[in-house]
């Protein structure tokens, strides 16, 4: 029976008693810091992926370290659609380039190719795809765009850890890919990162700018040692790993077939109870091959989402927004950076609904039902 008084939410931590195992060993054995546990959980993502990985401390950490390694900096320019969250942008403009807004494709809501090739200058050195929903877009186009023009590829798929395209792991193919294994990404570390890619220089620069620039100090921390005596020839940050964060991304890991089935399975349900709504339009992926991150839904004639928010939420339902348009921001907002079409029409249209391991299939009947009462009302 469902429970009318329950809050549903949109999303939350799911711990298991694994987790909660794994952290306790690392509790026992004293060593907090970057050490074994995260040597371990890197070398299980390189064979998750099938391409050499290194773990930071959170998804936006991971970007900024991307770009810098690339040589990304003041005075160069990443395009990267505009419907993205704000840590996406920020990972570009810490580097001291400019993030360059882009609108995004109707259907998909990723990098719209075309818009990013009319704002391609002679200062853009790199295209930022980002992964919406877990879905990727025409990945293929933006790999053709990127080497027509020389840029380099880094994409954000915090929402795609576990996505398949064209039978290829997210990850496990490409440039370079960035994961997020903050709470409530698709496996979680409590918080943290990582930077995917064959590309030996990107791997080697973020193995030292994650632990301040000090040179071959990974070998050590994995050694359970520190480098006393040391060179740093380039700015590095502390966005190294924890020992504590690698034991519950371990852990994680070892049950992703089961978090991956049951986000699956919820996103599937979704589909068939909201496909015959006229006002309601879900995402075209495909969830035999996504793995989703979130369930995001477009209401045509959306008058007042606040409003509709607000209902849901006095009915114990939680909803989101993913995501305000970064263009909209005061920091990225550029006086002739031209329009935005897509993104603005869309943009007031789409609804996050809950998604996340502890949500029953009754839970998502509920919701459906309510949205769809509240809607018709």
């Amino acid at each position: 029976m469902v429970d009318r008084n329950k809050l549903i939410r949109l999303s939350k931590s799911t711990v298991s008693e694994t987790d909660i195992r794994a952290v306790k060993g690392v509790l026992e054995r004293e060593f907090l810091g970057m050490g074994k546990e995260v040597q371990e959980f890197e070398g299980l993502l390189t064979e998750f992926f099938g391409h050499p990985t290194v773990c930071v401390v959170n998804g936006t950490a991971a970007l900024h370290l991307a770009c810098q390694a690339i040589g990304v900096g003041i005075g160069d320019e990443v395009l990267i659609q505009s419907l993205t969250y704000v840590a996406t942008f920020q990972a570009i403009s810490a580097t001291g380039a400019r993030p360059v807004a882009c609108d995004v494709s109707r259907d998909t809501l990723t990098l719209d190719c075309e818009d990013a090739e009319r704002r391609l200058t002679s200062r853009t050195k790199a295209v930022m795809p980002v992964h919406y929903s877990g879905g990727v877009g025409e990945l293929d186009e933006i790999y053709s765009f990127a080497n027509r023009y020389g840029l380099r590829v880094i994409e954000d798929a915090a929402h795609a850890f576990g996505t398949e395209y064209k039978g290829k792991r997210v990850g496990g193919f490409g440039d370079i890919s960035c994961f997020s294994f903050d709470g409530i990404k698709n496996i979680t570390s409590g918080e943290g990162g990582c930077i995917v890619t064959e590309d030996e220089e990107v791997l080697e620069k973020t193995r030292d700018s994650r632990l301040l620039g000090v040179s071959k100090d990974t070998e050590q921390r994995f050694l359970a040692k520190r480098s006393w005596e040391f060179d740093v020839n380039f700015q590095g940050w502390r966005y190294h790993m924890s020992n504590i964060m690698a034991a519950i991304g371990k852990s994680q890991l070892g049950r992703f077939p089961e978090i991956a089935n049951k986000r699956r399975s919820l996103a599937k349900l979704y589909d068939i109870l909201l496909k015959n709504h006229s006002k309601i339009q879900t995402m075209p992926l495909d969830y035999n091959y996504i793995v989703p991150h979130n369930y995001v839904v477009r209401i045509e004639g959306l008058r007042d989402r606040a409003l509709l928010r607000k209902r849901l939420l006095d009915r114990n339902i939680e909803t989101g927004i993913h995501y305000q348009p970064n263009h909209w921001l005061s920091l990225y907002c550029v006086e002739g950076h031209g329009e935005f079409i897509v993104t603005d029409q869309e943009h007031k249209k789409l609804l996050s609904l809950p998604l996340h391991l502890d949500l029953e299939e009754s839970d998502v009947h509920l919701v459906v039902n309510t949205l769809i009462q509240e809607l018709d009302r």
